[in-house]
């Protein structure tokens, strides 16, 4: 399988969280994770081991925050390409020809300059060098995902984009799903036609809030773009207990929804926060990915 073979037509299993469950290995809240690309590459491998076992035909890399910007955070500027290269290795090994494997691109963070001084030329020096690490190692695409500025994700995409790689960018929109306080600062339509105007090959959401919200929410970016469409809702939201996130959807109700998100125009379906191996196992038992 080739990220041409997926269309619109068909429907394909990604993965779940993978800080979800780096937290389970020993990783700390706060803690640069993507850092252990160099420093815990096995425990790393175990995560992709994981979703690829569990039915996964996507894979994304543990490259999340990995960009010069957000490591700068962890004074960790100086290893932004190595622990990107790492990262996509890492995948590779395990995706073993059963997977595709997408390139993770988040958000620059807070680390390195001050939020509202950057440059729209900053951005595009930060993202490039990411992106450009990334590529070098030759993942099958690169997802720019839980993007809050349209603008930034704009700039992220035409750096992406330039590695000649298929780019996907997934933003995270407020549960109201449109220009809230706390998500995207642009609807679900404006994203996806902008997004599809600037030469990008796949749009979608993660992250936020949980399955069901997400039907309702594909089918209007569905309705907004051609493009194939990458959701994966987290496992509801989430409350502390005892110091930890616990999230309120099992793996059942997630994947009761499977069909309907399908229906929607899904292309890629997989989970955020809270999901886990469990869950993509049994999405992959739900009809849209039991017909072949």
């Amino acid at each position: 399988m080739r990220f041409a073979d997926c269309v619109r037509s068909s429907i394909v299993l990604a993965d779940g969280a993978w800080g979800t469950e780096l937290q389970k290995l020993g990783a700390r809240f706060g803690e640069c994770i993507d850092a252990w690309n160099l420093t815990q590459p096995e425990l790393v491998r175990c995560v992709a081991d994981s979703y690829v076992a569990a039915g996964s035909r996507v894979i994304l890399t543990n490259t999340f925050r990995a960009n010069p910007l957000s490591l700068a955070e962890f004074d960790r500027q100086e290893n932004c390409d190595a622990i990107n290269r790492a990262g996509v290795k890492i995948s590779r090994q395990a995706a073993a020809n059963k997977a595709l494997v997408f390139a993770s691109m988040g958000p620059s963070g807070r680390g390195g300059l001050a939020k509202g001084n950057r440059t729209d030329s900053d951005l595009t020096h930060t993202f490039s060098l990411q992106a450009k690490a990334l590529a070098s190692e030759g993942p099958d695409a690169i997802l720019i995902e839980t993007m809050t500025s349209l603008s930034e994700a704009r700039i992220a995409a035409a750096a992406a984009l330039e590695t000649g790689l298929p780019v996907v960018v997934s933003f995270f929109f407020d549960p109201g799903v449109g220009p809230r306080k706390h998500g995207t600062d642009a609807t679900p339509e404006s994203a996806a036609e902008i997004l599809t105007r600037d030469g990008v090959h796949g749009i979608g959401a993660n992250c936020g809030f949980g399955v069901r919200e997400f039907i309702p929410l594909c089918k209007r970016m569905a309705r907004s773009s051609p493009l194939p469409i990458w959701i994966k809702p987290n496992a509801g939201l989430p409350e502390i207990v005892q110091g930890r996130a616990t999230y309120p959807i099992t793996s059942a109700e997630f994947a009761r929804s499977a069909a309907e998100l399908a229906e929607a125009g899904a292309t890629f379906l997989g989970g955020c926060c809270g999901t886990t191996p469990e869950y993509i196992r049994a999405l992959s038992q739900q009809p849209p990915f039991t017909k072949s």
